[in-house]
């Protein structure tokens, strides 16, 4: 089995304070929640409903699937949606008792797209893009709900930046924009953290342009959470409220309609000659607000970051000094 870390999660226990990482009202016509939680030291696929995690039974009904990478890759999301009655029949978990690792553990690609919102590139007096841009994270990244952002000593600027992520549930390539959301298997929540003096700005570029790899795919970089909503049940993200808050304090806040390019053309563009393959990551930009173009001060250790849309929940994350 892989370390921990792997997994998107930190090996760490949780604290009392970061116990409390799951505020989301969890409503009864919107069940099809998908998370990855331990059990002991062992991952598995859940289930999420009414404050409670169910866990989630492959067709052989006796074998749990070991996470929800293994109910997309084995195309049996559509498996899991006929029983879903079934599942929340039994006793469940409460929620605040469990860790979660993220709603995927192990993309093998993730895609972010930049200056993807009206706002953000209003805040930093630039046109929107005339196509997508998308810059890459990778595995070390990725952290869950309830784990903690490492400040690293060679940055002085860390920002964040929350997302709508889709999640990819089928295998493609070079998909129309009229099949796009065939492809999608459902959404999360992101927060693209970003260290912005690592990324160049402030200062002039070299002939290269922005350090995209360096200011943004440094370790747990990329929170991803807490579930995975499919997209049956937000069939609407862009009338969805999307917004960031640190220690309490709003920083972020627009409707997801404001991306420069829906979901649909994102998908269409990041699959030309690039194979899909269930699992992959897509996140779809931020709008206004982040530290870098709004003079508020930069994450600190002690802040606590709570990310939230409509429709999918809050992804609260810790930020700590390495």
């Amino acid at each position: 089995m892989p370390g921990l870390q792997s997994y998107g999660c930190s090996p760490n226990p949780r604290t009392e304070r970061e116990k409390n990482a799951f505020e989301v009202n969890l409503t009864s016509d919107s069940i099809a929640k998908l998370a990855n939680y331990f059990e002991g030291p062992t991952v598995k696929a859940g289930l999420v409903h009414d404050s409670k995690i169910y866990p989630i039974t492959d067709q052989s009904d006796t074998t749990v699937f070991p996470s929800v990478d293994r109910i997309l890759s084995t195309d049996s999301l559509d498996f899991v949606n006929g029983k879903l009655s079934e599942i929340t029949g039994g006793p469940g978990t409460s929620i605040d008792s469990v860790k979660l690792a993220t709603p995927v553990l192990a993309p093998e690609k993730i895609y972010c797209a930049a200056v993807n919102y009206i706002s953000h590139g209003k805040e930093q007096n630039q046109s929107p893009p005339t196509e997508p841009y998308f810059f890459t994270k990778f595995r070390n990244a990725l952290i869950g709900a309830g784990d903690s952002i490492l400040l690293p000593k060679i940055s002085k600027q860390p920002d964040w930046e929350v997302e709508l992520a889709v999640i990819i549930g089928r295998r493609g390539k070079n998909i129309p924009r009229e099949r796009a959301l065939d492809f999608v298997a459902g959404y999360t929540i992101s927060n693209d953290i970003s260290f912005r003096d690592l990324q160049g700005l402030g200062k002039q570029q070299n002939y290269l342009g922005p350090n995209w790899v360096r200011g943004k795919g440094l370790d747990t970089a990329m929170p991803l959470g807490p579930w995975l909503v499919t997209k049956d049940e937000l069939p609407d993200p862009y009338s969805s409220e999307i917004s960031l808050a640190v220690n309490g304090i709003q920083r972020q806040k627009s409707k997801i309609g404001e991306m420069v390019f829906k979901i649909d053309s994102l998908i269409e563009y990041v699959s030309t000659d690039v194979t899909l393959v269930p699992g992959d990551v897509i996140s779809t930009g931020t709008p206004l607000g982040v530290a870098a173009f709004t003079g508020v001060p930069f994450l600190k250790a002690g802040d606590v970051l709570e990310a939230k849309i409509e429709g999918i929940g809050v992804l609260k994350n810790f930020v700590k000094a390495q």
